[in-house]
């Protein structure tokens, strides 16, 4: 039998949030399967609940799909009686998980992964789990024109596919306002939007306003804050298959598609710093999108939140 340990560790739970989309959920799943490492992987499944009548037939379909799901070390399934919304789905199934378990993965129902994400992410949570300066491990990887190092650490943190530990998340602060505030405060914010690039700052400033409901850029903003760091990899282990118009918020554009990287990601470690290659590359990235048709899709499909 595959023996899946890291030093004393064991592989990380695996938190899945679903919704209504069972086609999506189904090649979530499925590419998960492809992992050598699920047979050994607890999967912990969020469903929340219809938000709206014309989503209840959807999300049966799909609890109906998470129920048959097997080939996993164990599955349990959280079906939400009442509709919670993405942001407080995540953010309390989380804080949940992490009550019982030292680390954990989260993925969303619309995130297609590499055969060698399940390693990447085990590896690099057991290789930094005592490190205080770093916040979480990340698996997506922007399709930058710039060659990258096989990983590479950024300020803050991201949420296409992504894992962390009891203590880092314990950073987490969901008072948009305050995050804003001391981003000011410091001035932090230009960096915060990456010299510009992108305003982050934009979408909390949308959070507080009620017009979005993201947890993730609250995430980010925690961290960035508490001036803690993302282990990055250089080519994609996760493709965010949701931007087709399926889910709220999403448009239909293959801007942020990636090739899933066909090799293990080289996984050694790093000096705990923020990786200036990375970052500019990163920064390149935004602005080269900035001001073209695809800027405004690109806004949507990275707003980082998905309002059920």
């Amino acid at each position: 039998m595959l023996s899946m340990t890291y030093g004393d560790t064991t592989p990380a739970p695996i938190v899945l949030f679903v919704y209504s989309r069972p086609w999506h959920t189904a090649r979530t799943i499925e590419a998960l399967l492809e992992n050598e490492e699920a047979s050994e992987s607890d999967l912990i499944i969020y469903s929340d609940a219809p938000g709206t009548q014309s989503a209840e037939s959807a999300v049966e379909e799909v609890r109906s799909f998470i129920e048959g799901i097997e080939g996993f070390k164990s599955k349990t399934i959280f079906l939400r009686e009442h509709n919670l919304g993405l942001a407080e789905s995540i953010i309390d199934g989380v804080t949940t998980t992490l009550t019982k378990y030292e680390k954990v993965i989260v993925l969303e129902d619309d995130m297609v992964t590499s055969p060698h994400f399940l390693q990447y992410m085990n590896k690099a949570l057991d290789l930094y789990e005592a490190d205080s300066e770093v916040a979480s491990i990340h698996a997506y990887q922007y399709p930058t024109e710039q060659a990258l190092p096989d990983t590479f650490f950024l300020r803050g943190t991201d949420c296409w596919g992504w894992g962390t530990w009891r203590e880092a998340w314990q950073v987490f602060n969901p008072d948009g306002e305050y995050l804003l505030n001391e981003l000011r405060s410091k001035n932090l914010t230009k960096r915060f939007d990456y010299d510009g690039s992108y305003s982050y700052s934009g979408m909390l400033k949308d959070q507080i306003r009620g017009k979005n409901d993201s947890w993730a850029v609250r995430w980010h903003a925690s961290a960035f804050l508490a001036d803690k760091l993302t282990l990055f990899p250089g080519t994609s282990l996760v493709q965010n298959i949701g931007t087709d118009n399926s889910g709220t918020h999403c448009d239909d554009n293959t801007m942020l598609d990636v090739t899933l990287s066909n090799e293990p990601v080289t996984l050694e470690r790093i000096p705990v710093v923020e990786s200036e290659i990375g970052r500019n590359a990163i920064v390149d990235f935004f602005r080269g999108a900035r001001g073209s048709l695809v800027q405004r899709a690109f806004r949507k499909a990275t707003r980082l939140l998905r309002s059920n």
